[in-house]
């Protein structure tokens, strides 16, 4: 009798990657009102009031701070949508976007 041996099937899982991440980061200036900046943070990206102020005093003290995360697309248009808001109000307000590490 022949030695037969089988080998086991196996199944093949394809998985979709994941979007790689973005941040969105509020650079400081020293002209831009601390109220005007908490009033974007709550209109643009849905945060608390006191969010807001963490993430303007953050920024503040430190130079600049991470707003939040998202694919790049929404980041950009976020951070973009956010900058033009502040330049149509005429203030130097700045906001970047950079892959998430």
């Amino acid at each position: 009798m022949p030695d037969a041996t089988t080998t086991p099937r196996t199944k093949t899982l394809t998985r979709t990657a994941r979007p790689p991440l973005h941040k969105v980061i509020l650079v400081n200036d020293d002209f831009t009102p601390r109220e005007f900046v908490v009033r974007l943070l709550k209109a643009e990206f849905r945060t608390t009031g006191d969010e807001a102020q963490r993430i303007m005093i953050t920024a503040h003290m430190k130079g600049s701070c991470v707003v939040a995360v998202f694919t790049r697309e929404i980041a950009e248009s976020k951070a973009t949508r956010a900058t033009e808001t502040a330049r149509a109000e005429g203030f130097p307000l700045l906001f970047t976007t950079e892959p998430e590490e």
